[in-house]
């Protein structure tokens, strides 16, 4: 899948998180890889200080991360969920 790197790509990888039921923050801290995820919770914490491009390169990283029945999910977030499995992460 070839995507570009702009807030609306953002946007569509937030909304399919929100689907699979976690809460994306932006918050400040020292994160090693950029993120924490607090699964008992279901939140997804970014640095907000990383760029557009770093935050969908992390949230691409947690997705897969997270299982999820695909059956819960809408539609486009389905579609959207399998190309994001079928890409290779950099």
């Amino acid at each position: 899948m070839s995507f570009k790197y702009t807030p609306q790509t953002l946007k569509k990888i937030e909304s399919l998180l929100e689907e699979m039921g976690y809460i994306t923050r932006y918050e400040k801290g020292n994160f090693n890889s950029g993120y924490c995820i607090l699964e008992d919770r279901k939140i997804a914490v970014v640095n907000k200080f990383l760029t557009v491009e770093s935050r969908i390169n992390v949230l691409l990283e947690i997705v897969p991360t997270i299982k999820v029945d695909t059956e819960t999910l809408s539609t486009e977030g389905k579609l959207f969920y399998q190309e994001l499995m079928k890409t290779p992460i950099a």
